[in-house]
């Protein structure tokens, strides 16, 4: 099946089975992408988030959105064989390449397909939640914050890694997002469009001031958050009440 126009994907705002599709287009590349597109500094980037969820080992922690796992994995170092991590994603060929990934690794993590805006997971089920390079994807933010948030268990975390706009270095971030990203998915992953998606959706994303607002409306508290690179990725952290 073809994938969304290139029109349709400029707008940032595709319905979540074509998002689903798209991902599921672009899983063979994707790593590779991932460290062309940010130089390998995507790894450090999903290091740190793993600090911040502040996990231990035998502790239960999601990973909403987990793509291909590298965020889970991440964590999975921190919980060990006496924990566990559960990765959540809607696209079964980005979990097939995660589970495939954690099985190399001998990592305790698993692998679930399903909703991140709709979990199947009973509330205070985890000891923090995590998100990395996924929320801007969601077709409703609000409700996928309030999920993290519900599945997490009182004084537990809820982490979000994304990228964000910068306040500075506006001019490099315009071409290097809006011209060279769409030229580089469409070289290695043959899919322009999914490419054009990347930037569309971060401009609509809202910038690290407005999440740290949308997360403590979904009852998160101690709310923070800090840039990297530039100001172009934002790590946020909250606790559950």
């Amino acid at each position: 099946m073809g994938g969304p126009s290139l029109e349709d994907a400029r707008t940032g705002t595709l319905p979540a089975e074509e998002v689903r599709r798209m991902f599921d287009r672009i899983a063979p590349r994707y790593d590779l992408l991932n460290r062309v597109m940010t130089a390998g500094l995507d790894i450090g980037w999903r290091r740190a988030a793993a600090a911040a969820a502040d996990v231990a080992a035998g502790d239960l922690v999601l990973d909403s959105c987990t793509g291909t796992g590298d965020l889970a994995l991440e964590l999975a170092a921190r919980t060990t064989a006496h924990g566990e991590v559960v990765g959540l994603d809607a696209a079964p060929e980005m979990l097939r390449r995660a589970a495939m990934k954690a099985a190399t690794a001998g990592a305790a993590a698993r692998f679930v397909d399903g909703d991140a805006c709709a979990m199947p997971f009973g509330d205070d089920t985890f000891d923090a939640a995590t998100v990395a390079f996924g929320a801007r994807n969601l077709p409703d933010l609000d409700r996928g914050l309030a999920e993290m948030a519900r599945v997490v268990r009182p004084g537990g975390s809820v982490v979000v890694l994304e990228i964000t706009t910068p306040r500075h270095l506006r001019a490099f971030y315009r071409i290097w997002f809006d011209r060279m990203v769409p030229r580089i998915g469409g070289l290695v992953a043959g899919d322009g469009a999914a490419y054009s998606y990347l930037p569309a959706s971060v401009r609509r994303f809202p910038d690290a001031r407005a999440l740290a607002a949308r997360m403590a409306a979904a009852g998160l508290i101690d709310v923070r958050w800090r840039t990297m690179a530039g100001g172009i990725v934002a790590l946020h952290r909250g606790r559950v009440q």
